[in-house]
């Protein structure tokens, strides 16, 4: 089978395209007919080297973080999906390729109302908006939630999904990102190239931060006191949450069917639509997180995998 690999950490340039062996599956694993996978901005930590003291990888690697595509095979010990069922699902690393294996209980059936890629384009946005929303905030209605970075491809989902859930929405974006989060059903969005969020936002009682860099340490400030801040990008400062009087925690979401479906309901109901802005083909990865690298993106970037 044809798939992107790389045997060195570096930029775009260490990605090719090879054939490979089409991967083996175990009893309770399903194997998918790939037919379209994301570029996410772990893609590309994972490539430079950045997450290796954290998150280590071994060379070659495949990477990817998710897939859409129709089941070619099970395993023996595999009872809710089927042959030929349309799903998606992810795992850490192996999934731009033209077969994947992944867990039954990482897979779901997509959304009735969405395309394969469109179905790519969820995965680690629901399963991350979840991770944040229900799983580690428990959110309830009425409750005054902040995204920074709210109209990427998984801010805007986390965006989406809070709405359906009740809740106050305010975020950062900029240029187009603004008027998209607007559309979302964002209560409020400031332009984070032109305004300071630090001196128009308080009182909040979640913060999720799809950012971080040196403006995590503002965040906390416009949380309330027992506020929580939830990072899917690096650990905050616990110095800093102590000082704040609020929690503080890096959140690594793990894939599962449940929360997928979960999301999927809300797709179905038309309360989450996925935003693709980008599609290339599979051969074209290093462009493909090029783009991504380069910020900016209000959406997805899909590879097509034939």
């Amino acid at each position: 089978m044809k798939a992107i690999q790389y045997t060195a950490f570096g930029g775009s340039e260490v990605i090719k395209l090879v054939e490979t062996a089409k991967p083996d599956f175990t009893e309770d694993e399903v194997l998918i007919k790939a037919a379209a996978v994301t570029v996410n901005p772990a893609d590309i930590k994972f490539r430079s080297g950045i997450l290796q003291s954290r998150m280590p990888i071994q060379l070659p690697f495949i990477p990817g973080l998710d897939v859409a595509g129709v089941v070619e095979a099970v395993g023996s010990k595999v009872s809710r999906i089927k042959v030929g069922d349309k799903v998606y699902g992810g795992k850490f690393g192996g999934t731009y390729a033209q077969f994947v294996v992944l867990k039954e209980e990482s897979t779901g059936i997509i959304p009735s109302n969405v395309t394969l890629n469109e179905a790519a384009s969820l995965v680690v946005s629901l399963v991350t908006a979840y991770s944040f929303l229900i799983e580690n905030a428990a959110v309830k209605p009425g409750m005054k939630l902040f995204i920074q970075g709210i109209a990427g491809g998984t801010g805007a989902v986390i965006l989406q999904m809070a709405k359906g859930l009740g809740l106050y929405v305010i975020g950062t974006a900029s240029a187009n990102g603004i008027e998209l989060a607007k559309s979302l059903g964002a209560d409020k969005v400031i332009n984070y190239r032109t305004e300071d969020f630090a001196t128009m936002v308080n009182d909040v009682d979640l913060v999720i931060d799809m950012v971080g860099g040196d403006v995590q340490a503002k965040l906390f400030g416009v949380l309330k006191k027992g506020g929580k801040l939830l990072s899917a990008v690096q650990p905050p400062l616990q110095e800093l949450a102590q000082q704040y009087g609020v929690e503080a925690t890096f959140v690594s979401s793990a894939y599962s069917y449940q929360k997928l479906d979960y999301g999927k309901s809300m797709v179905e109901q038309g309360i989450i639509k996925p935003k693709i802005v980008r599609t290339l083909k599979l051969p074209h990865a290093a462009r493909a997180q090029d783009i991504v690298s380069a910020g900016g993106i209000d959406g997805k970037v899909v590879l097509e995998i034939d």
